[in-house]
């Protein structure tokens, strides 16, 4: 039996674990047996758009959480570096004191966590999202990815053929615009203003996808409202088909919607409840620029793509 993989996505918002066992089904096609799959809220980035460092009890909260990991590598028996691969994107990036952050997941896994670049993350999302479909997509396949600090748009087929990432996400637009609850008109404009912006300068073109997959906790959680779950369920929103009209009818719903009026809906983890709303805004405006009629939902992602990335 194969030895398991573990792979670490720590982001802007979140900090995701994966635990699998490589296998191969009877048609000889590799396979991945998920033992665990964690996330935890930890807002690493907090504060970085306007300090450009990372904020001390970020740091806290997100060692914690490695912490937390830790024990359960051991658990899983995980233990050989070469099987571990943890990776850091937008925030990690955009600090001045990343040293301090990397130092401390040395010490407490003892292994290197990379600092990919935008295109390293986008290439790893693309690979995560697509590899889950059940269905084979139409290319040329867009895959949008919203994230904490930044958003990912990468084009292809098998493999991305185009790539770029943009730096807006959930938790920079809403630190840098949406500071009303609920947000003001014009808050949101500016909002808007500032990624119709980026989009026009974003050599990735979401209006020639045949197919737009959307991936990552503010899509997926959108999905769950377009869904109406009376809970968030990630059987229930994987490889789910949304109508565009739905998407954008929850989109405005959510926005305009105040903080305690976001945590009472069911399906809303209390960790995404302030940030949704930039978030949701950056999915609509890109989807405002596609010519598809309907999203494919993957809850498979970037941590999907780094777990896969240890086995072949």
């Amino acid at each position: 039996m194969s030895a398991p993989v573990a792979a670490i996505d720590c982001g802007t918002n979140t900090i995701k674990l994966l635990i699998g066992t490589p296998r191969t089904d009877p048609d000889g096609n590799p396979g991945l047996d998920v033992a665990v799959r964690e996330m935890r809220m930890v807002r690493l980035g907090q504060g970085i758009d306007r300090t450009g460092e990372l904020a001390a009890e970020a740091l806290e909260r997100a060692f914690a959480a490695i912490d937390d990991y830790a024990a359960l590598l051991r658990a899983h028996e995980v233990t050989d570096p070469a099987r571990i691969r943890f990776v850091a994107t937008s925030a990690t990036r955009d600090a001045s004191n990343a040293a301090v952050f990397v130092a401390g997941v040395r010490a407490r896994l003892g292994v290197e966590p990379e600092v990919v670049s935008g295109d390293e993350e986008a290439a790893l999302a693309f690979d995560g999202a697509v590899r889950n479909l059940r269905t084979p997509p139409e290319p040329p396949v867009l895959v949008i990815d919203i994230g904490g600090g930044s958003t990912e748009l990468i084009k292809g087929h098998r493999l991305p053929s185009g790539a770029h990432s943009m730096d807006i996400g959930s938790v920079r637009m809403h630190e840098r615009h949406l500071r009303s609850d609920p947000p003001t008109m014009d808050e949101v404009a500016a909002c808007v203003r500032d990624i119709d912006a980026h989009l026009d300068q974003c050599p990735v073109s979401p209006a020639r996808a045949e197919t737009v997959v959307g991936v990552a906790g503010t899509i997926t959680t959108i999905a769950a409202g377009v869904l109406d779950l009376p809970a968030y369920s990630r059987e229930a929103i994987d490889q789910a088909v949304l109508d565009l009209d739905a998407v954008h009818a929850t989109i405005d719903r959510l926005v305009g919607m105040t903080v305690n009026e976001r945590l009472a809906l069911p399906w809303m983890h209390p960790g995404r409840a302030d940030v949704i709303a930039a978030g949701a805004l950056i999915l609509g405006r890109i989807l405002r620029r596609t010519t598809v009629e309907s999203l494919v939902i993957s809850e498979s992602d970037i941590l999907d793509g780094i777990a896969w990335s240890l086995v072949e």
